[in-house]
């Protein structure tokens, strides 16, 4: 299997709240980088992460997906229920790492919609 498909398919777990069955396409020391944030390593860390952010199961849009090697990266919005009920917006870039069919290792680059007006063309 493709390490994209592998993607899409361990994201379809975390759309729907299954992320245990998400954790089972990480390796055991998996390291997920959020730039100008926090790093997490291993499983332990990253399932109390999914279990404290994502009390309600993001709603991911792909914009892209591109696979060259051990890496897939991936670029979209997801929207993330706050503790006050709304949605709040975010632009992601995923780069993953893959190691013999899992994913090992993340960068992300995740940066929060503000509502900040267009530029005017004047």
């Amino acid at each position: 299997m493709k390490n994209i498909t592998i993607l899409h398919t361990a994201n379809e777990f975390i759309a729907k709240g299954d992320y245990e069955s998400f954790l089972a396409y990480c390796t055991a020391d998996t390291k997920w980088v959020f730039i100008g944030e926090r790093i997490l390593h291993g499983k332990e860390e990253v399932r109390a992460y999914l279990k404290e952010f994502y009390q309600e199961p993001p709603v991911f849009d792909v914009e892209k997906s591109i696979e060259e090697g051990d890496f897939v990266m991936v670029t979209g919005e997801i929207r993330l229920r706050n503790k006050d009920g709304k949605y709040d917006h975010f632009d992601y870039c995923d780069i993953w790492r893959f190691e013999d069919g899992k994913m090992a290792e993340l960068k992300a680059f995740v940066i929060e919609k503000q509502g900040l007006p267009l530029p005017s063309s004047e």
